[in-house]
């Protein structure tokens, strides 16, 4: 990690001012402060649902009822998810003119929700249901109920628009995500180790470009020794409120960031 003085969070705000076009990366951690619980760790998904019997392509080929067990409860506790102060503060960024792009890996949609436009969705999302043998997409508004498994008119089981283990990256969104770490100043890493594949090749990407990488998580991950610049601890909304605050400082804004994110 490189050495930045007494204020770190000063110096990555100086970063974001002085390139102004910054990329984000964010995973689960971001969305931990809506109420939405990340995958590993001891509370995570991965603890009550075996991701290899619930979470591969293979699995729902071979049993899709027991798949949508640990779907439903997905698609439920993102539909009572709401944007917290990360993902607003970000979309604040992105109105000043300091980040161009969020690639995300979360498919709860709170970017969106939060205000901002250009969101790459590298694993899918929620919001769209597919049938896998005739390809019909539908909003999952219009086929999913509490304790049902949507069906498809042609009377197979729908699938999230979300990317399984098992399954490739929409070739769209990785390519877009690739060259958007190629040719940005900064990359947020917000909420994410990026420890899987292909997401952890978006940071390394940057950095073999010549982008300053700044890490937003509360413990070290394996980006902090290897490709991390300036790593800020704490959670993503109260580090990004300061982000937010240092960068208005010298702006002519018409409310104080603190406003616009709560």
């Amino acid at each position: 990690m490189r050495a930045c003085g007494s204020d770190p969070v000063r110096e990555a705000a100086r970063f974001l001012a002085e390139r102004r076009n910054a990329v984000v990366l964010t995973g689960a951690g971001i969305s931990v402060e809506s109420g939405i619980p990340s995958f590993r760790g001891a509370q995570g998904m991965w603890e009550k649902y075996d991701p290899m019997e619930y979470a591969t392509l293979h699995a729902f080929m071979q049993s899709p009822r027991k798949v949508w067990e640990m779907l439903t409860e997905m698609v439920s506790v993102c539909g009572d998810a709401s944007p917290n102060a990360a993902h607003k503060g970000l979309a604040a960024l992105e109105e000043m003119g300091f980040v161009r792009a969020v690639i995300t890996q979360n498919v709860d949609g709170l970017h969106q929700a939060g205000g901002s436009r250009r969101v790459i969705e590298y694993h899918g999302n929620l919001e769209e249901l597919i049938c896998v043998y005739c390809w019909k997409h539908y909003p999952t508004r219009d086929r999913w109920l509490p304790g049902a498994v949507p069906l498809c008119d042609c009377g197979e089981i729908l699938k999230p628009n979300v990317v399984l283990f098992g399954e490739p990256i929409p070739w769209l969104a990785q390519e877009q995500a690739e060259e958007e770490a190629r040719t940005c100043g900064v990359l947020l890493v917000v909420g994410t180790s990026a420890q899987v594949s292909p997401a952890c090749d978006i940071p390394q990407i940057a950095k073999e470009s010549g982008a300053a990488i700044v890490e937003i998580n509360p413990e070290e991950t394996s980006l902090s020794g290897n490709v991390t610049d300036i790593h800020l601890r704490g959670s993503a909304s109260e580090v990004l409120l300061r982000i937010l605050e240092e960068v208005s400082s010298g702006e002519e804004t018409p409310s104080s960031p603190s406003s616009r994110i709560k």
